[in-house]
């Protein structure tokens, strides 16, 4: 199976230290991530991981089932690309005076669709919110003219095919207890004997 870019999304209470134990499970694998965000979801006191790494999709299942297994975790789910709809904000600092002096700069900000967040005599900051794709083509439109910093945000995304959590979240409250016993894949065969 061939590695692609996958965003997971992990909805968990929010508790201390959560972070660090879901971190872990990635540095333990040696699978790197390529974007963390962390906010609140639209469910009172519960927050969402928005996580995004190049693996196969056999890799990022597990990952998902081991995330799950934490306690505090809801639920964890993967999806590609072209599942998700997803944005990531990025900010470029420029001289000032030459975007004063360039009206040529000023229209390449224009048509990259480039916001103006702060002006000031030294330099000017400006945001675009966007794919990866597009937020590194404005890089390489801008170093010609003293491109000073750049610094991109996590990625955000929501699920297309999706009726949201909140809904699932109501049924889960609402639900009976299952009859079902999940046994723990992990007990050698004795303890699986003696805890029945």
């Amino acid at each position: 199976m061939t590695k692609k870019e996958f965003t997971i999304t992990v909805y968990t209470e929010n508790q201390v230290g959560l972070l660090n134990r879901i971190a872990i499970i990635f540095s333990k694998r040696k699978i790197n991530i390529e974007s963390l965000n962390t906010s609140p979801s639209e469910v009172d006191s519960v927050h969402r991981f928005t996580i995004v790494i190049n693996e196969t999709e056999e890799v990022v299942r597990k990952l998902c089932r081991q995330i799950e297994k934490q306690v505090e975790v809801l639920k964890a789910y993967y999806n590609t690309n072209d599942e998700i709809i997803w944005q990531e904000l990025a900010m470029y600092k420029v001289p000032t005076d030459v975007i004063a002096e360039q009206v040529k700069v000023e229209r390449l900000l224009s048509q990259h669709g480039a916001k103006a967040v702060v002006i000031r005599k030294d330099y000017t900051v400006f945001e675009v919110a966007g794919q990866r794709e597009e937020t590194d083509n404005l890089i390489k439109v801008l170093e010609p003219y003293g491109l000073i910093e750049f610094v991109r945000s996590a990625r955000v995304a929501i699920i297309k095919n999706s009726e949201g959590f909140h809904k699932k979240l109501k049924e889960f409250e609402y639900s009976e207890p299952g009859e079902e016993v999940i046994e723990n894949e992990y007990l050698s065969e004795n303890e699986k004997v003696f805890s029945m």
